[in-house]
């Protein structure tokens, strides 16, 4: 069961935060620091960003070509659970 998400500045708002509360979820948004200037890597973005590049491998998910959100769900499902299963699997040496 999903308890907590890390989301950007981009989800700053009262209508999701009472989203996250009504699903008995954490929100936590991770903010940029108003003074800093160029580059600076915030706490637990990569993780969103690399889970993010990891199912854009899966040519399927490029395009949304499916008539329901139920089965794009189910694919985006099957990607990570391939995913997974990968990082599951001994390595053979």
């Amino acid at each position: 069961m999903l308890e907590v998400v890390y989301a950007d500045q981009g989800y700053t708002g009262q209508a999701t935060l009472e989203a996250a509360r009504n699903s008995n979820i954490e929100l936590v948004v991770v903010k940029r620091l108003d003074a800093s200037r160029g580059f600076v890597l915030l706490p637990k973005h990569w993780v969103v960003k690399r889970s993010l590049a990891w199912l854009s491998r899966f040519r399927r998910l490029g395009r949304d070509l499916e008539r329901l959100s139920s089965t794009l769900l189910g694919f985006h499902f099957v990607a990570a659970t391939v995913l997974m299963l990968a990082k599951l699997k001994p390595v053979l040496g």
